[in-house]
């Protein structure tokens, strides 16, 4: 399979890319395979099992309302999150959906929406089934699909989809590794983000290539927006109350001489998952789970850098896609497989890249900070209270947000030389993710979640 930047960064619906667009997703491929197979008019029932961490945390990660809205035709990135309650509100009145937004089908959430907390699928921990039952009660079509991260969908058969919309092409630069592309891209005397360019350029023109990411850059920062104004609480039985526009208004008041760097990454990376927490539109970076770093950094970068312009957004979220290509090549960025290890700690290390990328870090340089956001994220575990993406994750944004600037800084005071490299501590954070325990692996059965009361 090849990846794109695009599969790495996209936008999307909260509060989780695994659990809440991964399934929306899974659930309106089932619709269009129903269509296809000329099965849609005949469907009576339509019915959904959830599986393994999908089961754990579906219900704190809105996984529910996800294959619901998917089932309707919605997809991550278009749906309207203004709109996401009137149309669950009508599915739960009339005791039906509409596959497709074409045909009717009768849905009783508490009889045809099942969470399997103690059964697994084989193929990957967030397994789910899909049934569409025709008038006699008989099987029309069963599915089953994975959600294996950051939006990321795959059949049973074992086959993944990706979310870029584009032509398998020939690329001009096929790697596998991180030695592999340092290699092609200073034989060909390229930097890291030019060569991430060259191979997205196979796919569709430069300045389209340039115009997609900058549009991604306009999201991100409207979701920073978005959550630096407003106020409240959190969706969820634990009440957590909003802070980034209270923060945000204590800095603006306080004036630059009396707030640090940090306090406004700070604030920044807040603001995305505040966003993030309730439902809101943001940018995979590569999961929902850990969407306020690569922002939150990139924001440092254009606030606090005089030579902060246009080009260096592109530089930036091409460095970081590109080692986020990396990290879905030879590992995981599910945190159901890895911990927050593989979100987070991802999320650091593409940050981390993409900064030092536009400081003028050097090739070596770059992927120095990129592990050097990983290394110290190994073991990261993934133990959400009351299974929602609010504590710790919130917070966590923002401490990964800091660790990244301080890693490129680091690199970039090197000579981009060091003693463990970027796809030793890729296969390191790998190994980790599986010998994890699953308790702290997105299933809220261990850590936080069972040592802090819910309420």
């Amino acid at each position: 399979m090849s990846i794109s930047i695009f599969d790495i960064l996209k936008v999307g619906i909260g509060p989780s890319s695994s659990h809440t667009m991964g399934p929306m997703n899974a659930a309106r491929q089932f619709a269009l395979d129903l269509e296809d197979r000329g099965l849609l008019g005949d469907v009576d029932r339509v019915a959904c099992q959830l599986y393994g961490s999908l089961a754990a945390t579906g219900k704190g990660h809105c996984t529910d309302r996800a294959l619901m809205l998917g089932l309707e035709g919605e997809q991550p990135h278009l749906v309207d999150p203004d709109r996401v309650e009137a149309t669950l509100a009508r599915i739960a009145a009339d005791g039906s959906l509409n596959i497709l937004g074409k045909h009717p089908a009768k849905f009783d959430q508490a009889l045809d929406l099942l969470f399997h907390h103690d059964q697994l699928l084989p193929l990957h921990t967030n397994g789910m089934r899909f049934s569409a039952l025709g008038a006699k009660g008989e099987t029309l079509l069963a599915e089953e699909f994975y959600s294996i991260g950051g939006g990321f969908v795959m059949d049973e058969h074992g086959e993944a989809s990706t979310t870029a919309n584009r032509q398998a092409v020939d690329l001009p630069y096929v790697f596998e590794n991180a030695e592999e592309l340092l290699q092609m891209a200073n034989d060909n005397d390229l930097k890291l983000a030019e060569l991430i360019l060259a191979n997205e350029t196979a796919n569709c023109p430069e300045e389209q290539v340039r115009g997609r990411l900058l549009e991604i850059w306009s999201v991100m920062e409207a979701c920073i927006e978005r959550g630096l104004q407003s106020e409240g609480i959190l969706p969820g039985i634990l009440k957590v109350p909003r802070r980034a526009a209270k923060l945000y208004r204590e800095l603006v008041a306080g004036g630059p001489e009396d707030s640090d760097f940090m306090d406004w990454v700070d604030v920044w990376a807040l603001a995305v998952n505040e966003e993030n927490a309730a439902g809101g539109k943001v940018v995979t970076a590569p999961t929902n789970g850990a969407a306020g770093i690569v922002p939150a950094v990139l924001k440092y970068y254009l606030k606090f850098m005089p030579q902060a312009c246009d080009d260096g957004v592109v530089d930036f979220l091409l460095t970081a896609g590109g080692i986020g290509i990396l990290y879905k090549k030879n590992a995981s960025i599910s945190g159901a497989e890895m911990g927050c290890q593989g979100e987070v700690g991802v999320a650091c290390s593409m940050a981390a890249a993409g900064l030092a990328s536009v400081l003028g870090g050097s090739n070596e340089q770059i992927e120095n900070a990129a592990e050097i956001g990983m290394e110290h994220n190994l073991g990261l575990t993934c133990d959400p209270i009351a299974g929602l993406v609010q504590i710790p994750c919130i917070e966590r944004n923002a401490m990964g947000s800091i660790k990244a600037i301080n890693a490129a800084r680091m690199a970039l005071r090197g000579d981009g030389k060091h003693m463990v490299s970027l796809d030793q501590v890729i296969a390191t954070m790998h190994q980790t993710g599986l010998d994890m325990s699953t308790r702290y692996k997105e299933t809220s059965k261990g850590g936080l979640a069972v040592n802090v009361p819910e309420c």
